[in-house]
């Protein structure tokens, strides 16, 4: 099969083109130090591992937590795996075809001594979010392992290669890809097959798709306001939360990396008890969407779910908001009215923003979580309250406790168990399972038809710090989203605020105009042909209907690093039209104009 695949559109390889896919760039990569006990495979340490220790492991695994665990442990195991792998795949072939790329996981797998692979049949199309990949598994080191315990039965047993797999191509395409095990040795049969393709395709995938799941509530709908809610559902968000909200789309806990599973481990244990959690993580990472799924884990599940952003209610106002007030109590209180304690009792109130509060206010708080005692605002009477505290923020509360900032006391009484939830730039894994997410729902919502990302967009968002976490990656996409042509998919110059804070951050190489290279490891690169067909060229001899329209825009403010009469006379337009299109697109403001 001849290997001269264009850069975009649909894909195919063979077992005969695999095969002739040479491995030495990757074996140039994988390095031993024994001098100081470190094996690396491009800059990622790597370590052997007995077979026998590996079957030993694994057999206790199963033996202690039970088979269904234990596949979920190590099909997460492999998932982890193969997502690293897939940012390696992308750097060392960026010059070459998607299939070529992608063909670094299989050999990477028999690099790693895990099984030898052999491709029947690969499509591949990025942009489209199209994928099929056949695999024949030879010499699979867990299928051994299992033998070796258990000998010969009827389920397929090569979990954390599954993970592996499903993990890599995942991570490579950007959306969700499950493979399945058909056919394997534990079974009987002379080899392992395997089949995947984009998870919706697959009808009956749910039991699959539970061994990626840390917890069961996870991917599980978290604000039920959608059209598709069931009636115990409805009901008991319409009693939980009020009216506030009601126009929200539903919304998921979605991730598959370790800091993320780990989360929800730590929110499954604590669940159902009644002991107040403390949610720390920075701005944008859903704080309140993992207090929503510890509530839902909890027996006061079908209790109210107050959610109070303390950052957002003055404070003169917090404690009639916290405590109810009675009528006459000040000017304007023409009427009683309860507070949020009162409004959540017997449920759960999260506390957003915690450190906002000032120390009157944290005072009176300490009582009403100490003492389960709260009074209105006017009122001389004690009423009890039976609430779960769950307090959230993203200040150091340690620190603002010698500040003398916040109580000592109620933060000890609030930090009784603390979760840590990670920034998304130390969860690479759940950005493409996010990218996935909001692409789906945010194109329902605005009614638009995009297929999916390019590759350099991919690479882009995964290169990407997000300093706004989840927040600011669902607000990107969604401008991306309305920026993107029908029934296209979105690109690179769809990104312009990732663009432009790459090439401050360095990540673009501000001698080749447009190009982005690989920094520091990450893998923010494209193979050269689109981009250089976009800024290497004269941009007006090349009409429209070739480059869309926001690749001539962005192209020529690129070239030109902002100067808009410069991009203008290039384009054939006026300053004031190229002005108007690049404030439209959201170019306006990120290119610095030359001196």
């Amino acid at each position: 099969m001849k290997q001269e695949m264009p850069l975009k559109g649909l894909q195919r390889g063979t077992g005969e083109a695999y095969d002739r896919l040479q491995r030495e760039d990757l074996l140039s990569r994988l390095r031993f130090a024994p001098e100081a006990g470190h094996i690396w495979l491009d800059g990622k340490r790597m370590f052997l591992l007995h077979t026998g220790a590996f079957g030993t492991l694994r057999q206790e695994l199963i033996e202690t937590v039970g088979p269904a665990e234990a596949r979920g442990i190590l099909t997460r195991m492999g998932y982890q795996s193969g997502a690293r792998d897939a940012e390696l795949a992308k750097k060392v072939r960026s010059d070459l075809s998607y299939f070529e790329r992608f063909c670094v996981g299989p050999q990477l797998h028999a690099l790693e001594g895990i099984v030898l692979v052999e491709a029947v049949k690969v499509e591949v199309d990025v942009e489209r979010g199209h994928h099929y990949g056949e695999f024949v598994w030879h010499e699979s080191v867990e299928d051994e392992a299992h033998i070796m315990a258990y000998g010969i039965g009827t389920e397929p047993v090569c979990w954390m290669q599954i993970g592996y797999a499903s993990g890599y191509a995942s991570a490579f395409m950007g959306r969700s890809i499950l493979y399945r095990e058909v056919s394997c040795r534990a079974t009987g049969d002379s080899a392992c097959r395997i089949i995947g393709k984009p998870l919706e395709q697959w009808q009956d995938a749910e039991e699959d798709v539970s061994y990626f799941r840390a917890q069961g509530f996870v991917n599980r709908t978290v604000v039920d306001f959608g059209a598709t809610q069931s009636r115990e559902a409805a009901t008991r968000n319409e009693r939980g939360a009020g009216s506030q909200g009601r126009h929200r789309d539903a919304r998921m806990l979605i991730g598959a990396s370790a800091g993320f599973n780990i989360v929800c481990h730590a929110i499954k244990r604590v669940a159902p008890t009644d002991a107040p959690v403390l949610i720390l993580g920075e701005s944008g990472v859903g704080k309140e969407m993992f207090a929503r799924a510890l509530h839902g884990e909890s027996s006061r599940s079908d209790k109210p779910f107050i959610a109070v952003n303390c950052a957002a209610i003055p404070e003169q106002l917090i404690e009639s908001e916290l405590f109810g007030v009675e009528k006459g109590a000040f000017t304007g209180a023409v009427s009683s009215r309860p507070g949020r304690f009162e409004r959540a009792n017997g449920g759960t109130l999260f506390l957003d923003e915690l450190g906002c509060l000032s120390l009157p206010a944290q005072s009176k708080l300490l009582r009403a979580v100490q003492e389960g005692e709260i009074e209105r605002v006017g009122d001389t009477k004690q009423r009890q309250v039976d609430v779960r505290i769950i307090a959230a923020t993203n200040e150091d509360l340690r620190d603002a406790v010698e500040r003398k900032t916040f109580r000592e006391d109620l933060f000890y009484r609030l930090n009784v168990y603390p979760v840590q939830i990670p920034p998304l730039r130390e969860r690479t894994e759940d950005i493409y399972l996010l990218m996935e997410y909001f692409l789906d729902r945010l194109t329902k919502r605005h009614r638009r038809d995009v297929s999916g990302f390019t590759d350099r967009a991919i690479d882009a968002l995964l290169a990407h710090d997000w300093p706004g976490n989840v927040r600011e990656l669902e607000n990107v996409i969604e401008r991306a989203v309305i920026l993107a042509s029908d029934g296209g998919s979105i690109d690179v110059y769809h990104l312009p605020e990732i663009v432009a804070r790459s090439k401050r951050r360095g990540l673009m190489n501000p001698s080749i105009s447009g190009q982005l290279v690989d920094c520091e490891e990450l893998p923010l690169r494209e193979s050269a042909a689109n981009t250089a067909a976009i800024t290497d060229l004269s941009v007006r001899d090349n009409l429209s209907e070739e480059v869309p329209a926001p690749d001539l825009i962005f192209a020529a403010l690129e070239r030109h690093r902002g100067n808009l009469s410069a991009a203008a006379r290039e384009l054939g337009l006026t300053r004031a039209q190229i002005a108007y299109r690049a404030e439209k697109l959201g170019y306006a403001g990120l290119f610095r104009r030359r001196s």
